[in-house]
């Protein structure tokens, strides 16, 4: 089992409670981490933006992540959402292995 932290922007916290719940509720992620008061500052379609946004940080895992990754694209209102999923190189293993059964499909809590 490979455990990952995945992180996606979005525009504001009633989407990113939306798309927390739906990810958790749907075994796609073990935790998702709601951060408000981001800044951010990127360019889209020749422009430099700024925006303000809440950063979801979702901890799953690589078995799951192409799911994850289709159900953001679902969810989101952005036309393309920030998807970024980073390897987690360590942790207490009794955590890594809560995130593994907390994202097995057909597993009861």
């Amino acid at each position: 089992m490979t455990a990952l932290a995945c992180l996606c922007t979005c525009p504001d916290a009633a989407s990113a409670a939306r798309i927390a719940d739906a990810l958790v509720g749907e075994r796609l992620a073990a935790c998702v981490n709601v951060l408000p008061g981001l800044q951010s500052v990127y360019r889209w379609q020749g422009q430099v933006e700024r925006a303000s946004e809440v950063l979801l940080l979702i901890k799953t895992t690589r078995a799951r992540l192409e799911a994850l990754s289709a159900r953001l694209v679902e969810l989101h209102p952005y036309e393309l959402p920030e998807v970024l999923a980073v390897d987690i190189a360590g942790g207490l293993p009794a955590y890594l292995a809560w995130i593994e059964h907390a994202t097995a499909p057909g597993v009861q809590p």
